[in-house]
């Protein structure tokens, strides 16, 4: 598949880890899903960069937002969309994860897209297809496009996230999410906190370049943005919270709780959210704080600049946007 675009190519044909990027690499996405960012804005969403092309979303585990954001980057870019849902799968009648794979691949997709219950899912299928490959999300891994869109909804208000300070609260044990934002987030040199109950924290969480907090109100203290995770009840064995009402009396997103943090401090929360537990529903919806449905808005364009990236069908004009913006910061600060 013939590569253009940017002067400095990008060197990845499949995206499957926060770990397997750097700074530039994180500068051209951010700088080409300005661009999608800004011409929905205009209501510009037809475009043509990815005509010809055939995408599989195989999607092993439920999913609204990340599904629904996958498919329309695609289908805006002009590719053919096919969604593999997992209930129809072969899967489910013992087909092994190569045999669904190679099958697959003998159709000739030319972009997977991969969310899965196991841990390496979405490399496996890299792998053994050769096609390139996103992973939206494997087990309790890694969410790779999640937290690049986090963090451009970030830059979009900052102009970078370099000296920020990043509170994530919640199930962090369970959480994909967690795990890729923090990589990415000190990537970009931010501070990043890390708090929860002691029994949804890893073992080794002081160990991942973070601040770790039991005490949320010690954990806001001048924080620029706090993003909120879902307890995820679905991959918890025993009763690793005594109950949501005593969660949300101890580690919930309130108004009050947020007076410990800088004054305009941003609320996430990568959704679905469980409102009244892991963050109040009035806070969720305050428009002075909350960026939930920027996140949303973000992960179109971002997920649209990734398609063209790992498929090589960024536009020439692509180098124009790069070389017309200050290379040094990460976003629009708009």
């Amino acid at each position: 598949m013939e590569r253009t675009g940017f002067a400095y190519d990008f060197p990845h044909d499949s995206l499957l880890s926060v770990g397997d990027l750097n700074p530039l690499d994180v500068q051209m996405i951010f700088e080409r899903a300005r661009h999608h960012f800004d011409a929905a804005r205009r209501g510009d969403t037809q475009g043509e960069t990815l005509k010809g092309l055939t995408q599989i979303n195989l999607f092993f585990e439920n999913s609204t937002r990340t599904l629904a954001s996958f498919e329309i980057a695609a289908k805006r870019l002009g590719a053919d969309v096919v969604n593999f849902a997992a209930g129809s799968a072969s899967i489910s009648k013992g087909e092994s994860l190569d045999d669904t794979a190679l099958t697959l691949a003998a159709m000739r997709p030319d972009v997977l897209v991969v969310r899965h219950k196991s841990a390496g899912a979405a490399a496996h299928f890299a792998r053994v297809t050769g096609v390139p490959t996103v992973n939206a999300g494997d087990g309790a891994h890694e969410h790779p496009t999640q937290a690049l869109l986090d963090a451009f909804t970030l830059t979009r208000r900052w102009g970078e996230v370099g000296g920020r300070r990043i509170l994530i609260v919640g199930d962090i044990l369970h959480s994909r999410v967690a795990r890729s934002n923090v990589s990415l987030l000190n990537l970009l040199n931010a501070e990043v906190r890390l708090c929860g109950p002691a029994t949804l924290l890893p073992a080794d969480a002081d160990r991942w370049g973070v601040t770790v907090f039991h005490d949320l109100e010690e954990a806001l203290e001048g924080c620029d943005a706090v993003m909120a995770l879902r307890i995820q009840k679905e991959r918890m064995t025993g009763g690793l919270i005594p109950s949501d009402r005593e969660y949300a009396a101890l580690w919930g997103l309130n108004e009050a709780r947020l007076e410990r943090a800088s004054p305009d401090c941003l609320v996430m929360h990568p959704g679905p959210m469980n409102r009244g537990v892991e963050i109040d529903g009035a806070l969720a919806d305050d428009p002075d704080r909350a960026v939930i449905l920027d996140q949303v808005e973000s992960g179109v364009a971002v997920r649209s600049a990734i398609l063209e990236l790992i498929t090589g069908r960024a536009p020439n004009g692509a180098i124009a946007d790069m070389r017309a913006h200050d290379m040094d910061g990460l976003g629009d600060g708009g």
